[in-house]
C-alpha cells in the first residue's frame, strides 16, 4: 500500500517554508545567510527555501545554528529533512513506480482530500487497465525527444499507474476523493467500445467505496451562470495542516503547481460550481449502469484499424508526456 505519511516532495516544501520564515524572522537577506555559512552557491539557499532540492541535513542544521532554533522546532525540522531525503524508503513501498508517475504519487501520498475535474481523460486514479494502456500508447506518440527519459516499456508504466490506484482502499486513512467527469471523456471518441465499456464498469465500481464520489457532468447541464471552465484541474488537502493545499494543472510538456491560498479558493469555487451541475453521486451509478450496457450491445463501429490500437498520428517534439 502506498505510504501514509507525507512524501519527500511535500517534505521538501515544508522545510523550504520553514526556512524562510526563519530567515526573515532573524532579518537576514539570501547573501547574508549564503555568507555566513559559507555556501559557494548563490543559488543553494534559493532551492532549498523553494523546495526544489533534495535537503543535505548538515546544510539544514548549518541554517538552524545560524538561525538559532533550539528545542523541539529543531527537532521536528531535524525529522523533515530525513524525510524530505528520503526518496528510496518512500519508493519502495510502492510494488513498480515511474519517473512519469512519480510526480502525481508524491502528491497523492499524505492527502486527506483529493477533488478533480476532468473534461476529456478519466482521472488516473479511477482509470481501468484497458484504458490505461490505451492512454500511454496513445500519449507516446507525441514524444519523438532523443533526450527524453521516458525510458519504461508501456507495460511497466500501465503497473506504476496502476500501483498509484490502491490509495483509495487504503486500509484506516485512504483519502476522501471526489470527481466530476465531463461525458465527453467517456464518449465514443475516448476509446474502443471494449475499453470504454471497462472503464465504465470500474467506474461504478469505484463509485461504491464509501469514502469516493464520482459524478457526471451530462453536455446539456449549465454550470453556473454559464460559466465555462478553462481546464481540467486537481485540489489536494493534506492530512497534516502545516503542509499547504496543492492546485495540479496538467499540460502536455509540463504540470503547473500552485499552493497560493487565492488561487486555491477560486479553483475551490469552480469545483463546487461543478459539482452542483453535475448529475448527484446516485444518478450517476444509475447513467454509468446504463452506459456500460449500451457498450456491451453490438459490434464495434468500424474504423479500418484494429479497435485496441490507438490511431496513428505524425510525430512531433513537445517533451516528455506527462497525462496522469
Amino acid at each position: 500500500m502506498p505510504p501514509a505519511h507525507p512524501s519527500p516532495i511535500l517534505r521538501r516544501r515544508r522545510l523550504g517554508t520553514e526556512l524562510r520564515k526563519l530567515r526573515e524572522s532573524a532579518k537576514l537577506t539570501g547573501d547574508q545567510v549564503i555568507e555566513a555559512v559559507g555556501w559557494a552557491s548563490a543559488s543553494k539557499l534559493s532551492r532549498l527555501e523553494n523546495g526544489r532540492s533534495r535537503p543535505d541535513l548538515r546544510d539544514v542544521l548549518d541554517l538552524l545554528d545560524l538561525y538559532k532554533v533550539t528545542g523541539a522546532l529543531r527537532e521536528e525540522l531535524t525529522a523533515i529533512t530525513n524525510e524530505a531525503g528520503d526518496i528510496r524508503g518512500w519508493l519502495r513501498s510502492y510494488a513498480t513506480m515511474t519517473p512519469r508517475q512519480r510526480g502525481y504519487a508524491e502528491l497523492e501520498a499524505g492527502c486527506a482530500e483529493i477533488r478533480e475535474y476532468s473534461p476529456v481523460i478519466v482521472p488516473g486514479l479511477l482509470q481501468a487497465r484497458q484504458y490505461v494502456n490505451l492512454r500511454i500508447l496513445s500519449s507516446r506518440q507525441l514524444v519523438d525527444d532523443p533526450e527524453s527519459d521516458d525510458t519504461e516499456d508501456a507495460e511497466t508504466e500501465v503497473k506504476a499507474r496502476m500501483a498509484r490506484q490502491s490509495l483509495l482502499t487504503r486500509d484506516g486513512d485512504a483519502p476522501q476523493y471526489s470527481a466530476v467527469i465531463e461525458e465527453a471523456a467517456l464518449g465514443d471518441r475516448a476509446g474502443p467500445r471494449d475499453v470504454l465499456r471497462a472503464q465504465l464498469i470500474q467506474l461504478r465500481k469505484l463509485a461504491g467505496l464509501p469514502n469516493v464520489t464520482i459524478q457526471v457532468l451530462p453536455t446539456d447541464r449549465t454550470i453556473a451562470d454559464w460559466y465555462l471552465p478553462h481546464t481540467g484541474f486537481s485540489l489536494y488537502r493534506f492530512a497534516e495542516p502545516q503542509d499547504p493545499e496543492t492546485l495540479a494543472i496538467e499540460g502536455l510538456a509540463t504540470n503547473l503547481m500552485v499552493t497560493e491560498p487565492k488561487e486555491i479558493a477560486t479553483y475551490s469555487m469552480v469545483f463546487e460550481w461543478l459539482r452542483d451541475a453535475a448529475l448527484s453521486p446516485e444518478e450517476t451509478v444509475a447513467w454509468l449502469v446504463e452506459k456500460a450496457g449500451q457498450r456491451s450491445s453490438g459490434a464495434a463501429r468500424s474504423t479500418g484499424r484494429d479497435p485496441g490500437r490507438p490511431p496513428t498520428q505524425r510525430s512531433r517534439r513537445s517533451g516528455r508526456l506527462t497525462e496522469q
